[in-house]
């Protein structure tokens, strides 16, 4: 069977491209539908700060009956391409039929478009834009995806193994109950004592000023993140606006923390409400009804879930409790408030972060999900090693 591509260039091509999964997962239980405008705000350079310094294009798949068949998505982030050995590209919003002939028409397409820009490699599926968001593809836990992470049929796995990707890093999503006994003795002590000494302190979002958590916010992002992590770019100011701004109509103050040292920010962690229990409702709009829908379960019923979007503290300060202090801190404050939080899940543990998962077991948190970061070289000379193992 003979598949064609066409770039999307359109209105009607965009809206097609969001529809497709609809299509696809018609039978599926599990899947939820996301908000199209979180998906359309990836792909405008007016509300994606990532095009001030990289480029992005995207596709739709047909059979030779003009059937929408499949669609992907390929970006070069130009910050952060060029970190490793040789320039890697990115390619996601991967969705494809049960077929390797159609998919590797939609690898072949985004691996030339890469090519021809200097590219010797791809990674994905990704997304052009921050790491917590629709990254990785889902190979174990095909339980109700959490929110804006993807969620895939097991096949996909077949179909991006079968064209030559290889396991690049996996990334585990931990689940634990939010009992503050369920706090190893680890986590209580090393806390504990971090916190006798007065130049440590701890605040959540509702104890500063907002700016201030931005500004906290990127330098512990730039610090610790971008100098222990392969392929992630500083970020800038307007990358970080954006992002508070995206999360702000479901942000809740009482979920995120961040750690001091003599007014120095060392360490955050980033929690929202997990919001796709009302997303399955909403079929991909939040307009007309829907929005008081949202606002009714997201202010009135609420859920039960806390969702941990990242995790960062400095170098200079990792294994001195910090890590163990915003737990403690957080769990504490949410059982002794009597919130209506239940469980948290993190979402986003890569296997190159040991010092995250210990911690992660420490609190009593077990993996339900894993998903892949695939990485394909252009060339066989080139070396391949997993990010674990550098």
């Amino acid at each position: 069977m003979t598949y064609a591509t066409e770039e999307i260039t359109t209105p009607k091509q965009a809206r097609e491209f969001l529809r497709l999964p609809v299509n696809l997962y018609r039978e599926d239980p599990n899947w939820v539908r996301p908000l199209d405008d979180d998906i359309n705000k990836v792909f405008n350079p007016a509300r994606n700060p990532y095009f001030s310094r990289g480029e992005c294009t995207r596709w739709l798949l047909r059979d030779p009956q003009k059937q929408l068949v499949g669609r992907v998505a390929a970006f070069i982030n130009h910050d952060a391409c060029s970190v490793g050995d040789y320039p890697v590209g990115g390619m996601g919003f991967f969705e494809c039929i049960n077929d390797p002939a159609a998919a590797a028409v939609l690898f072949d397409q985004c691996r030339d478009w890469l090519q021809v820009r200097g590219m010797e490699a791809m990674e994905g599926p990704e997304n052009f834009g921050e790491r917590n968001n629709w990254w990785g593809l889902l190979v174990e836990g095909f339980d109700p995806p959490n929110y804006a992470m993807p969620y895939n049929p097991p096949y996909y796995r077949d179909l991006f193994e079968a064209y030559g990707f290889r396991d690049y890093f996996q990334q585990y999503t931990y689940r634990t109950r939010l009992l503050v006994e369920n706090l190893s003795p680890v986590v209580v002590w090393k806390s504990d004592r971090l916190l006798k000494n007065p130049s440590y302190r701890l605040a959540a979002l509702t104890d500063i000023p907002l700016s201030r958590a931005k500004a906290a916010f990127l330098d512990v992002y730039n610090l610790g993140w971008s100098a222990d992590v392969h392929g992630v770019a500083a970020m800038t100011p307007r990358q970080v606006d954006a992002l508070f701004k995206s999360l702000r109509p479901v942000i809740d103050p009482e979920l995120v923390y961040f750690a001091f040292y003599d007014d120095r920010p060392i360490g955050f962690f980033i929690m929202i409400p997990e919001l796709n229990y009302i997303l399955k409702r909403l079929n991909g709009s939040t307009r007309g009804w829907n929005a008081l829908k949202f606002l009714y379960y997201h202010r009135v019923r609420r859920g039960d879930t806390a969702l941990g979007l990242t995790f960062g503290v400095v170098p200079e300060f990792q294994g001195r409790g910090v890590e163990a202090a915003l737990i403690k801190f957080f769990r504490e404050r949410i059982v002794d408030r009597g919130s209506h939080y239940r469980w948290l899940q993190m979402s986003w543990v890569g296997d190159f972060n040991r010092p995250q998962m210990h911690l992660m077991e420490y609190i009593g948190g077990a993996k339900c999900k894993t998903h892949v970061t695939y990485r394909k070289l252009f060339r066989d000379s080139l070396p391949f090693r997993r990010l674990a193992d550098k």
